[in-house]
């Protein structure tokens, strides 16, 4: 048996840390959506016994016990004492070390492909629960739908869908490790943004309060080390988007447009500053939302 999932990246619409735990790890009250920008993860059994591989079209990626699909496939194995094989194979068209959730969301793909392929019968929070132990966006990335995101990545709180909108997606050459900015974090210096701000507006179908109260509390760290990205936010605004913000740890920068029409505008005026600049819109995965 084999299956195709789509891996949607995501975006945060607006990211806080309220405090850190004392294991070391984040509190998170994050507004996450998920965007039609995909990985494509084919998964299929394989007689090998215990065997995993992991194959991807970019040479950017481990195969091995670092990539975060191989972690997904090997939890499975463990915790359900399965001895069947898998392959994976992964077409990357989500930029890597972006702020964009690729590694993630293929690791939640994997969790829901193997899910049918062995008949486990898990529903979609429970494989969150199993997502969390290879990665906070993990839990999101299994549900892939516009959630208020909360604890450590865990606590997923589905939202309305979002009002029209299109979204311009730019990511500047540089990369960054997320592990090294979480650790930058100065929670007595940190500026929290309006998260029930943002969330109102979700529920009130309201683009403007969405874009008015937007924000990352981790974008000045990581714009001191990558100025490229207020660059970016700045061409935007002048090319007219309602609101833009980095994504994540970042360096990615996405753009709010009402109309496809000003969407295109941006996203042609960005080409000359920017090598990787997308056009996409919110997407939900087809599947029914489980929440418990």
């Amino acid at each position: 048996m084999d299956i195709l999932e789509k891996a949607p990246a995501k975006i945060n619409l607006c990211l806080d840390t309220p405090f850190r735990h004392l294991d070391g790890s984040p509190e998170w009250r994050m507004v996450m959506t998920s965007i039609d920008l995909a990985d494509y993860v084919h998964i299929e059994a394989s007689n090998a016994l215990n065997g995993i591989s992991v194959e991807t079209d970019t040479g950017f990626l481990p195969s091995d016990q670092r990539n975060l699909a191989y972690k997904a496939a090997k939890e499975l194995q463990r915790l359900y004492s399965i001895t069947e094989g898998v392959r994976i194979s992964i077409k990357k068209n989500i930029p890597v070390a972006a702020g964009l959730g690729g590694g993630s969301s293929d690791a939640a793909a994997v969790l829901r492909g193997l899910n049918q392929i062995w008949n486990l019968k898990l529903s979609l929070r429970e494989l969150a629960k199993i997502g969390l132990r290879i990665d906070s966006d993990v839990p999101f990335c299994v549900y892939s739908k516009t959630a208020l995101v909360e604890g450590k990545g865990e606590v997923i709180t589905p939202l309305n869908d979002l009002p029209p909108l299109w979204l311009v997606v730019a990511k500047p050459r540089a990369s960054v490790s997320t592990p090294s900015i979480l650790k930058r974090i100065s929670y007595e210096r940190i500026e929290h943004p309006k998260v029930d701000k943002v969330v109102a507006g979700i529920k009130n179908g309201s683009l403007t309060e969405i874009c008015r109260w937007m924000g990352n509390a981790l974008e000045p760290i990581t714009i001191s080390e990558i100025q490229e990205i207020a660059r970016i936010k700045k061409k935007m605004y002048e090319f007219g988007v309602q609101a833009a913000q980095m994504s994540g740890s970042g360096p990615t920068v996405f753009g709010i447009c009402a109309k496809y029409s000003r969407a295109q505008h941006v996203y042609n005026s960005l080409k000359g500053f920017c090598n990787e600049v997308y056009i996409v819109h919110p997407c939900i995965l087809e599947r029914t939302f489980e929440h418990k």
